[in-house]
């Protein structure tokens, strides 16, 4: 089978895609065959090595969907023939198979596409998690979510929308600001607008924000914080950079500012998050957006589009059959 290779940190380039050995199912494992793989921007950065060590060569890649091979003796609640999606793998999901523990396989219904199932592992894992599981998020509040228009924002925007909360939701360009008013949201706003700010805390009459989810903190948190109500929350998704602030800012709103990592999830978390997932699969709340396609041998191409300003939607990398 096929699989993207990486045999030392650095950039894009570093990924190769390559011929390699059948991979051997254990009692407790699941062989999935990946019709689509979901391209997050973690994905970049432990590449890069920075998160730290890495056995090489390994397989990037969390995200997937796809149909069950085999499975070993063990498994029970996945059958094979069966079309799932995953929320991390044993070996990579940038290939044309991926090798699962059960906790990572979940089941993907029928009218929900490959490309959207392979959109669902991480972005909204950590959308929900940012919420609920961090920002606490309750019905009548009023959240707003910079970025809207990318993988993680457009989980959040349709998570906050089902939650009841007022959504005031940014994006960078006029194609992601009409791409988030298709969701409902409540106000949408163009960062790029020096003054978008000043008008999210004119939506709330003065009030405040009650929670921010922030996917480029060291560019925004110092600007947030004076847009928070009493009691405000801001989440940390994403930051690439130091930030400077006033925590003057922070102490005059008794705020908070959160970080948010969903491995670093319990599991009880984890399932909860899968839990909501499926639930909005089902009732139609939730309806992931796929913005760019890419055969498996342009993962390169795909890791530098997905650090790129002013995308929108999920990209995925689609195996050859």
């Amino acid at each position: 089978m096929k699989a993207i290779k990486v045999y030392t940190f650095g950039g894009p380039e570093v990924m190769r895609l390559e011929e390699i050995p059948p991979l051997k199912v254990g009692s407790e494992e699941i062989l999935v065959c990946i019709k689509a793989a979901g391209v997050n921007p973690v994905d970049t950065y432990i590449r890069a090595g920075w998160y730290g060590s890495k056995q090489f060569p390994f397989t990037p890649g969390m995200d997937a969907a796809g149909v069950v091979l085999k499975t070993g003796q063990t498994i029970e609640h996945i059958a094979q023939g069966q079309r799932v999606f995953l929320s991390g793998s044993l070996t990579g999901t940038y290939a044309q198979q991926a090798l699962c523990q059960p906790s990572q396989v979940h089941p993907l219904p029928d009218s929900v596409s490959f490309e959207q199932g392979a959109a669902l592992g991480v972005a909204y894992q950590t959308a929900y998690r940012a919420l609920f599981q961090r920002g606490n998020a309750k019905k009548g509040e009023t959240v707003l979510i910079h970025g809207a228009s990318g993988g993680v924002g457009i989980a959040a925007v349709q998570f906050a929308k089902a939650a009841g909360l007022a959504v005031i939701a940014t994006a960078g360009s006029q194609a992601g600001l009409d791409l988030i008013a298709q969701f409902g949201v409540d106000l949408a706003l163009n960062h790029n607008d020096p003054a978008h700010l000043e008008k999210a805390l004119e939506f709330t009459a003065g009030h405040g924000v009650d929670l921010i989810l922030e996917m480029l903190a060291n560019v925004n948190l110092g600007r947030d914080l004076p847009a928070l109500a009493k009691n405000g929350r801001v989440v940390i998704i994403g930051s690439r950079g130091s930030a400077e602030i006033n925590p003057r800012d922070l102490m005059s709103r008794e705020a908070s500012v959160l970080g948010v990592m969903s491995g670093l999830a319990t599991p009880q978390q984890k399932k909860e998050a899968i839990e909501a997932i499926a639930a909005g699969l089902k009732n139609g709340t939730l309806n992931p957006v796929i913005g760019t396609q890419l055969p498996l041998s342009e993962a390169s191409k795909a890791h530098e589009k997905v650090m790129e300003s002013g995308r929108h939607g999920k990209i995925v990398l689609i195996p050859d059959p």
